[in-house]
């Protein structure tokens, strides 16, 4: 009987490392082949937005490095739970790529209540990308243009002043600037930058928050007003447009950063082909021009470190959201 139950361990075992090995093997050929087929960026906002503009550009150099189309499936709304659920539920094969920023990986989890996902388990980041400023925008027909006047309007009226978002960063940012200068304002909620700018053109918004990169094209053709930008000092290509930091609120720097994610079971010979063609894509001297030129800093974070800031940042969020009484909605 022992030498029975011997016989038997000893295969299981054998059977076990026979799996594994196999398993092991198909993954190594997977990873060697791959991608042998069209690649998905997922966009949680609209066309015409700062990720989406962002997204484009890396997924045409993506494609060129690995020999294989890469598209863009824009899927906005509920402050990119949709998008993040697409990439969730889809194969982790690493065909399928979230385009995500601090709103959906260190915000959420703060901001929503009963989250779908988690920023952690569930995804692995593939590289950081860029961070960006984001900028406080009214109609150019508003009374409104500057930190002070919208403070002084938000003072003067019984009935709040509305301000349109279309991410819960966004909407934190709001809620902060409230916090912070003693008003209050009616979050309206947008899918996107472009519904944004049409609220406040057709004069349905006081006010709004957004990327610098889709509200500049606005700004410079008059369409919109830029009140201020939410960096450490002016930025450098709009040097008239002041920070909300020097306009009497030392406290208040914020910034927008994206990078891409993929499934937390993508296996890791997958994962390592992505990683090195994104690393590879963000030092060359195309991928820092396109950078700087939508505005934004160089954030070219490998995975490990992309990690630890994520962490940082939703740790910063929260602590700002407890300072603002912000609780999970």
């Amino acid at each position: 009987m022992v030498a029975i139950k011997k016989t038997i361990a000893k295969y299981a075992y054998w059977t076990l490392a026979s799996a594994l090995f196999i398993a092991s093997g198909q993954a190594a050929a997977q990873g060697a082949n791959f991608p042998t087929r069209s690649l998905k960026i997922v966009v949680p906002t609209s066309p015409g937005s700062g990720s989406d503009t962002t997204a484009r550009y890396f997924a045409e150099q993506l494609a060129t490095a690995l020999g294989q189309p890469v598209i863009i499936d824009n899927k906005p709304g509920a402050n990119g739970t949709i998008a993040a659920m697409a990439v969730k539920q889809a194969p982790a094969d690493g065909y399928t790529i979230f385009l995500a920023s601090n709103t959906h990986m260190a915000v959420n989890p703060i901001f929503v209540k009963d989250l779908p996902y988690d920023p952690i388990k569930d995804f692995k980041p593939v590289a950081g990308i860029a961070r960006g400023m984001m900028i406080f925008v009214a109609s150019p027909n508003s009374k409104i243009s500057n930190v002070a006047d919208l403070v002084t309007a938000a003072k003067a009226t019984k009935q709040q002043l509305t301000v349109g978002t279309y991410t819960a960063g966004f909407h934190l940012s709001a809620e902060w600037f409230a916090s912070a200068t003693g008003t209050k304002y009616v979050n309206v909620p947008y899918k996107g930058a472009p519904e944004v700018f049409v609220g406040l053109m057709g004069d349905q918004l006081d006010w709004g928050v957004s990327d610098l990169i889709a509200a500049m094209p606005q700004v410079k053709a008059g369409k919109l007003k830029a009140l201020a930008v939410s960096g450490e000092k002016r930025h450098p290509d709009y040097p008239d447009i002041p920070t909300v930091k020097e306009s009497g609120y030392p406290e208040y720097v914020n910034y927008t950063w994206t990078s891409l994610y993929m499934r937390a079971e993508t296996p890791d010979a997958v994962a390592a082909k992505l990683v090195d063609a994104m690393q590879k894509i963000l030092v060359t001297p195309g991928a820092r021009e396109f950078i700087a030129k939508i505005g934004s800093d160089p954030m070219a974070f490998p995975p490990p470190e992309m990690r630890k800031f994520q962490i940082s940042e939703t740790e910063r969020f929260r602590r700002i959201a407890d300072g603002a009484g912000i609780k999970p909605q």
